[in-house]
């Protein structure tokens, strides 16, 4: 399955753990949805409803859900599932986000197959897949609270104020999430502006 393959980088915590949540809402929306699109935050949404007491999904956003479609494209690519995260487009346009495999008529194809798999026998070899993925995750990405994360990225941001001028509320909460993670606040910040700049060029 060509559609399974992305330029890959590495997961965080954050990642895997709000990935799983994205892959149950995904599943979810497949048996429900027919092959239907679903938007990031539509996605985000339903995650929420199946999981309201979870913190960290909580605390995602439409920004940063790229890493987590592709942790679900790992998963999907290392069993030879269908690419389940075709399923999620961009909430405005209803197109899949930039680099994107395929035409229309494949994309739809490509929709159907993951709307009508039987995700059952997937949903049993997850957990073992995240627990691996989380074993890949450099020691140094060491998790820090939300606290620390801030005070953190409020320095970095204090001492380069013209370089982060581009930065809204969303893409703030995104890098305080992956500060949380374990990435530095340099490293965050430029995660969250080529997901932002994907989007952008992509719509």
């Amino acid at each position: 399955m060509t559609g399974n393959a992305r330029p890959q980088q590495q997961f965080t915590a954050n990642d895997i753990d709000v990935g799983i949540r994205i892959y149950e809402a995904l599943t979810h929306h497949a048996r429900s949805g027919q092959g239907d699109k679903i938007g990031h935050k539509d996605l985000l949404t339903l995650a929420r409803s199946l999981h309201p007491k979870d913190a960290v999904l909580g605390r995602a956003v439409p920004i940063g859900i790229g890493m987590k479609l592709q942790f679900v494209d790992a998963f999907c690519a290392a069993h030879a599932y269908p690419r389940l995260s075709s399923l999620a487009v961009d909430q405005a346009t209803l197109e899949p986000v930039r680099g994107a495999d395929g035409d229309n008529a494949a994309r739809k194809a490509e929709r159907h197959a993951a709307a009508t798999f039987d995700w059952s026998i997937a949903d049993t070899q997850l957990p073992a897949f995240a627990t691996a993925q989380r074993a890949a995750v450099p020691a140094r990405l060491k998790p820090r609270k939300e606290r620390p994360a801030d005070v953190s990225w409020y320095a970095y941001f204090c001492s380069h104020r013209k370089e982060c001028e581009w930065i809204n509320q969303e893409d703030k909460q995104e890098i305080i999430n992956l500060i949380m993670a374990g990435l530095d606040p340099e490293t965050a910040q430029m995660r969250v502006r080529a997901a932002r700049a994907a989007s952008v060029e992509q719509a």
